[in-house]
């Protein structure tokens, strides 16, 4: 299987983790195992690396990319959001660390068949868990059009969100929609020429949007974070690589709510509450890909690194 992935902010994340090499760790986001390989390298002794996915290509993969450390390597076909359940099931109680890479692999954008593309015509599917039962083609064809423009506004962050989901709705009643060439000439007619004209591919915003509602990807970004957290040891650390402004945004939002050592009203003149900071935060600033990165993988140009730790 030729599984391509350029891991993006390689360096930073595996510095940002503090590897100790007896210590468990978690890649909640396997994918390419980029990241895990060099994880596991560092590993010695008791050292675990847990890689977790839901796609079972990335699986696969990772059983070929990792075998010559395999008594260091545990897999798990299963979904990040239940890392409670992966771990209960292992028998660990505590881990050193966990990784979540929140983009969509190279790998799946690049085959046509799973419908990530917008520059590939195949089936309209995007699911990253194939098990899945909620496809894009369900979103375009049974979503309503108050619902398409909700997602493709909130998600793509899509300044042509309406006429786009009045586009798409127009267009389904004639015939479904099932390919992802048909999506992206409705998008193109229904972004009028000049702003077709500027910035990224017209379809980029609507087919990320739809992405995400499909597997449900800011949904259990803050349940992921809180639920790991009881299981960090003490100086433990959390990294998560985010490739869209909404994700950071719930990424740095959930780490300074666990940072906090006080929630009281600011009018309150002594604290009451018994909150205790649950966290340090490491970057205080998101780490972004340097310019040789950039030049090597212009995918990773939206890419955002944060790091928590423990207390």
């Amino acid at each position: 299987m030729n599984y391509n992935h350029e891991s993006v902010l390689l360096h930073e994340c595996i510095q940002g983790l503090n590897i100790y090499e007896n210590g468990i760790y978690v890649d909640g986001t396997l994918g390419g195992a980029g990241h895990s390989l060099e994880i596991v390298k560092k590993l010695r002794g008791e050292g675990l690396l847990i890689g977790v996915d839901q796609d079972q290509q990335a699986l696969d993969n990772a059983k070929v990319k990792l075998q010559n450390y395999e008594e260091h390597v545990q897999l798990v076909h299963n979904n990040f959001r239940n890392i409670q359940e992966v771990l209960t099931e292992l028998g660990i109680n505590e881990i050193d660390g966990m990784l979540l890479d929140l983009g969509v692999s190279s790998h799946q954008l690049d085959t046509a068949d799973r419908g990530f593309s917008y520059m590939q015509d195949a089936e309209l599917d995007m699911r990253m868990d194939t098990n899945a039962s909620l496809t894009a083609k369900t979103v375009v064809n049974r979503y309503s059009e108050e619902e398409l423009h909700r997602i493709i506004k909130e998600y793509g962050e899509e300044n042509w969100a309406k006429r786009i989901a009045k586009f798409i709705i127009e267009d389904r009643k004639e015939k479904e929609i099932t390919r992802s060439e048909e999506l992206v000439n409705i998008i193109k007619r229904a972004i009028p020429k000049k702003a077709r004209e500027k910035g990224p591919h017209p379809a980029k915003r609507t087919f990320q949007a739809i992405r995400i509602e499909v597997n449900n990807e800011l949904g259990i970004i803050e349940d992921t974070i809180k639920s790991v957290l009881p299981y960090l040891k003490t100086k433990g650390r959390l990294v998560i690589i985010t490739f869209h402004s909404l994700e950071d945004r719930i990424v740095k939002n959930t780490y300074k709510e666990l940072a906090k050592s006080c929630v009281c009203p600011p009018e309150f003149p002594i604290c009451n509450c018994d909150k205790r900071s649950e966290v340090k935060i490491i970057t205080r600033k998101p780490v972004l890909p340097s310019e040789e990165e950039l030049e090597q993988n212009p995918r990773s140009r939206s890419a955002k690194l944060r790091i928590m730790e423990k207390r």
